[in-house]
């Protein structure tokens, strides 16, 4: 599985969490196959998304290109992280 966790700061959450919405239709052509939106304990607007995608390199592509970038800015995100991951193992207890 391939999986991007982006971490960043939103302006306004409600205001962000709408543009997220709308954007799912380019973001499951782009490759997403699921995701999770989180927030920090007590920071409403410190945002983490973290999401399962069909490649790397097609999430990529997506958060780097200039539509997403404007996307982006247009919803208030502050200084994204995007951290690329490949899982190696998974358990439940």
């Amino acid at each position: 599985m391939k999986y991007v966790l982006i971490i960043h700061e939103v302006e306004d959450y409600i205001a962000w969490k709408k543009i997220f919405d709308n954007s799912s239709v380019i973001r499951k052509e782009a490759g997403e196959i699921s995701y999770q939106v989180l927030k920090y304990e007590n920071e409403p607007n410190k945002i983490v998304h973290f999401s399962v995608w069909s490649s790397l390199e097609k999430a990529k592509d997506f958060f780097q290109s200039p539509k997403l970038i404007k996307i982006r800015a247009d919803a208030g995100v502050k200084s994204p992280d995007f951290i690329y991951l490949e899982q190696l193992e998974t358990g439940i207890l």
